[in-house]
């Protein structure tokens, strides 16, 4: 069957295997791409998994790229608000406390229960990830970041491969890989929100007020002062 073609059906690492590199001219290795799939919603990708299952191809290696709000297992900062902020002080340590879900995350990332025998991949979702990680204690969220050196197939929100900022903090590389996006009517809606931002009225005037306070303090006038007056022309 087409799973014993698999880099992974070999045992060996994709980036090692011969048939996962070709030869340019000068002697570099150029990687097989990896397909970037981008849904709009976290619930599609459960369905697109769904159908991977199905298919010849569900052995290939394969990650999903999610919010913490779907993959963060830690008792307090799952159910925390303001997930990132907590787990990005927990992980530097600020509180003398740190992250014991986030140390066994390779656990994860290297347990095979993804898959149904020595070797093989199957094709997941984002609940298979968190049941696992559960069971061995380990961070869901990082581990899927991890797997995402060794996968084939990615899948990830539109956003995920839009957005500038999201890209560089989930280590995203684009340049020569396959990007594929599903439905692809709903880019704009997405583009226009990855550069839009909201503010209030209450805020506006907030920083009015303490550029006011700098502008009459001395404080930096000249890069103060045009900043003022937007906020008034904004009020």
């Amino acid at each position: 069957g087409p799973c014993t073609e698999c880099s992974c059906a070999s045992g060996k690492e994709p980036d090692k295997d011969p048939s996962h590199t070709k030869k340019k001219e000068n002697g570099d290795r150029l990687c097989v791409p990896k397909i970037f799939f981008g849904t709009r919603t976290h619930k599609q990708i459960t369905q697109i998994s769904r159908e991977l299952k199905r298919t010849a191809y569900s052995c290939v290696p394969m990650t999903i790229l999610s919010s913490r709000d779907y993959t963060c297992i830690h008792p307090v900062v799952s159910n925390s608000s303001n997930r990132n902020e907590m787990c990005v002080e927990l992980l530097e340590g600020k509180h003398g406390k740190s992250c014991s879900f986030y140390h066994g995350v390779h656990k994860l990332s290297e347990q095979h229960a993804l898959q149904p025998g020595p070797g093989l991949y199957q094709a997941w979702d984002i609940e298979d990830l968190v049941r696992l990680g559960r069971k061995l204690r380990a961070c869901p969220y990082f581990a899927a970041r991890e797997l995402m050196v060794g996968a084939d197939i990615v899948f990830c929100p539109y956003n995920y491969l839009l957005d500038p900022q999201i890209r560089d903090s989930m280590d995203i590389n684009l340049k020569d890989q396959v990007v594929i996006l599903d439905e692809a009517h709903n880019i704009e809606d997405c583009a226009r929100e990855s550069v839009s931002y909201g503010v209030t009225e209450s805020q506006l005037r907030a920083a009015r007020e303490e550029l006011d306070f700098m502008v009459s303090n001395s404080i930096r006038q000249k890069h103060h002062e045009p900043l003022r007056a937007v906020c008034c022309s904004l009020i």
